[in-house]
């Protein structure tokens, strides 16, 4: 019988090691930091951070080493929360179970969280322990992920379709940018501090592309089966917007063969790889069958 993947000890890793590096919340400005610790601590399914070590550990990397693109991704998926969460955008007050940063605070506060977190992300790839050539290819990797052509981009795109019909193909578009760039840079950031070839770096990112858009295609689904006390954040947020999901546009039986495509697609992916992928595995069933 096969072990169970460290999941539990990985995300206990990362929360040791992302408090320690947040700011503390009695250093002034406090408020700020105080922000800052509320949308990091304590909560999420730690999907991206998980995705991290389950890449190394497949390629055999140092757990200490791949604690730290563990902690950037997380950082930088937090500040997409919070500037997700504000009303300029999609305007919600719930996430991962409690109150948003800006109604826990404030907007202004909300958005220097975001900003603060983001460039902390970056900040410590630069200053990491580890070799200069793969600091240099960390950032590069997260820099992508996160801008214009990655999750920045496809917030736009989803800010201009609100409202519209979009087509199949401009949906997953959205969705491989705003959701799969960040999954996809785990996923190879994790694969880079074991040194991984050409061809294992091709191979995790189709992985890792099913795997992002499966995440959203599961997040649809919940989105009209599941509660808010499920999730974690409000649930029927897409109908009540007038977005486009791929049950809308694929009928909920079209959105769980979807599902079931991409299964297979990601067990295809590391078909050639022995027992040491089967967190990788175990994170693309979460991604089918999560319920929250």
């Amino acid at each position: 019988m096969a072990a169970e993947p460290p999941f539990a000890r990985w995300a206990a890793r990362l929360e040791d090691h992302l408090d320690h590096l947040l700011p503390p919340a009695d250093a002034a400005p406090q408020r700020l930091h105080a922000a800052m610790r509320h949308a990091v601590l304590g909560g999420g399914k730690r999907m991206r951070a998980l995705l991290v070590h389950a890449a190394g550990a497949l390629l055999g990397a140092d757990e200490k080493r791949l604690d730290i693109p563990a902690a950037a991704v997380e950082l930088i998926h937090a500040y997409s929360l919070v500037h997700d969460d504000l009303p300029a955008m999609d305007d919600d007050d719930l996430r991962r179970g409690k109150p948003t940063v800006h109604v826990a605070f404030d907007e202004a506060t909300a958005i220097l969280a975001g900003d603060a977190l983001q460039t902390l992300a970056f900040d410590h790839l630069a200053t990491a322990d580890a070799p200069a050539q793969l600091r240099v290819d960390w950032l590069a990797t997260l820099a992508r992920a996160s801008g214009a052509d990655g999750m920045c981009g496809g917030q736009a795109l989803d800010i201009d379709a609100t409202g519209t019909r979009q087509s199949l193909d401009a949906l997953q578009r959205m969705h491989a940018l705003k959701t799969g760039a960040l999954i996809r840079a785990a996923v190879r950031m994790g694969a880079l501090a074991g040194d991984a070839d050409d061809a294992a770096l091709a191979r995790l990112d189709t992985f890792a592309a099913a795997l992002g858009l499966a995440f959203q295609v599961r997040d649809d689904i919940l989105d009209i089966e599941a509660s808010s006390e499920q999730l974690g954040k409000t649930a029927g947020k897409d109908v009540a917007q007038a977005k486009s999901t791929y049950p809308a546009l694929l009928g909920m039986d079209g959105a769980k063969a979807k599902l079931d495509e991409l299964a297979a697609i990601m067990r295809d992916a590391l078909a050639p790889c022995d027992e040491r992928a089967d967190a990788l595995r175990a994170l693309g069933e979460l991604a089918i069958h999560r319920s929250h």
